[in-house]
C-alpha cells in the first residue's frame, strides 16, 4: 500500500479534523506541522500527541522531511502560496476551499499540477451523504426526466465574529461555492452565465454583502437559482440548503437534511387533465461511504492510491471557482456574466 508522509500547511481549528483524519490512517504518518505562529504548531502536536518537527516554513518543511502530502488548511489568502510551493517541491496537495483567492491564481494552479504531474484536490465536503448521492441517482437516472431547474435555498444568522465579518462578499467567497459545487454535481452539468444581485439587509453585523440571489444557466439548458443569506435570523435552512428539482416527468425535493422525496407523473392517460396525477417516487440510498470531510477524504487518498483524477480535483473545481467569482463580477457590474472564459 502506499504510504503518505504528510506536512500540515496551518495549525488553526480547521486543522483538527484533518489531522484526526489522518491519524486514523494506516498509510499516513505526520512529519511535520507548519504555522506562521510557531506556538500554534506546537499546540497542535501536544493536542494530538504529534511527535513531529514544527517550522515556519512550507519550503524547509518539505525538504527537511521528504513529505510526498500536503495539507492545506490555511486562510484563503495563503492557498496560492502553500499550494504552488508544495507542488514545485514534488508534493501533492489536499487543501480547504476555496482553492484559490482569485480565478487568475486558480487558472495557474490548474496548469501548474498539469506541469508537475502533481494533484491539487480540494475539500468539498457537501458532496458526500447518502442523501445528495441519492438525489443525484434520480436526476442521472433520469427518473424525474430532463431537468429544467434547480433551486436551492440558504438562509442563516451565524455570528462568526472575525475575519467573515468584514470581508466583502461573506455569503459567497466563504460560504456559496459549496452550494454551488453540489448544484454542479447534482445536474453534471458546468455553469454557462450568471447574473447575481448582492446585498446585505437591515440588521446584518457583516461589514459586505450577506446575502446573494443568483441565476446560473448551465450547459445542459438546465437554470440553477441560489437564494441566500448569512444573515437571516429565525427558521434556518441546512448547512446543505433547501434543494428544489424540477425535471419533464416529476420533482425531486431534498431539505439538507435526511428528508428525500419526488413524485412524478402517473401512468395512465391524463389528457385534458387541468392538474395531472402524480405518484411518489421510490428513491434508493446506496451510498455506504462516510459523510462531509471523511468521505471526502477517502475519495482524495482513494484517487491517489488508484491513480486516478480526484472527484474534487482542481480541475474539476475550478469550475465551482468560476461561479463564485462570475456572481461577484455580475454584482459589481449588474449584468449578466459569460462563464465560459473562466475557466
Amino acid at each position: 500500500m502506499r504510504e503518505f508522509t504528510i506536512v500540515v500547511a496551518g495549525c488553526g481549528g480547521m486543522a483538527n479534523a484533518w489531522v484526526k483524519d489522518a491519524l486514523q490512517r494506516s498509510n499516513a504518518t505526520i512529519v511535520g506541522l507548519v504555522d506562521i505562529k510557531l506556538e500554534f504548531a506546537q499546540a497542535m502536536a501536544e493536542r494530538h500527541g504529534l511527535n513531529c518537527k514544527l517550522y515556519t516554513d512550507l519550503a524547509e518543511a518539505i525538504k527537511d522531511t521528504g513529505a510526498n502530502l500536503v495539507y492545506d488548511v490555511t486562510i484563503p489568502a495563503s492557498h496560492f502560496h502553500i499550494c504552488s510551493t508544495a507542488m514545485r517541491l514534488g508534493a501533492d496537495v489536499f487543501g480547504e476551499k476555496p482553492m484559490a483567492e482569485s480565478m487568475e491564481e486558480a487558472r495557474e494552479l490548474v496548469a501548474l499540477s498539469e506541469n508537475t504531474g502533481r494533484t491539487y484536490t480540494v475539500m468539498q465536503n457537501r458532496r458526500f451523504n447518502a442523501p445528495i448521492r441519492a438525489l443525484r441517482g434520480v436526476i442521472k437516472e433520469g427518473k424525474i426526466g430532463k431537468v429544467g431547474y434547480i433551486g436551492a435555498d440558504f438562509f442563516l444568522a451565524p455570528h462568526f465574529g472575525g475575519f467573515r465579518d468584514m470581508m466583502d462578499s461573506p455569503l459567497i467567497l466563504d460560504m456559496a461555492i459549496h452550494t454551488f459545487d453540489q448544484a454542479r454535481y447534482l445536474t453534471g452539468a458546468d455553469p454557462v452565465s450568471v447574473y447575481c444581485h448582492e446585498f446585505n439587509p437591515q440588521g446584518s453585523w457583516y461589514a459586505g454583502n450577506a446575502s446573494a440571489i443568483c441565476i446560473f444557466e448551465m450547459s445542459d439548458g438546465s437554470v440553477f437559482s441560489y437564494r441566500g443569506s448569512w444573515s437571516a435570523e429565525g427558521k434556518p435552512t441546512s448547512w446543505d440548503a433547501e434543494w428544489r428539482v424540477n425535471g419533464d416527468k416529476g420533482t425531486a425535493l431534498w431539505d439538507g437534511a435526511d428528508n428525500l422525496h419526488a413524485e412524478v407523473v402517473a401512468p395512465g392517460d391524463q389528457n385534458g387533465k387541468f392538474i395531472r396525477d402524480y405518484t411518489p417516487l421510490d428513491i434508493a440510498r446506496s451510498w455506504t461511504g462516510r459523510s462531509g470531510h471523511e468521505g471526502c477524504f477517502d475519495e482524495m487518498y482513494s484517487a491517489l492510491i488508484e491513480g486516478r483524477t480526484a472527484e474534487t480535483d482542481c480541475r474539476d473545481n475550478i469550475k465551482s471557482m468560476a461561479m463564485v467569482y462570475g456572481a461577484i463580477h455580475s454584482a459589481r457590474e449588474g449584468r449578466k456574466i459569460d462563464l465560459r472564459n473562466y475557466y
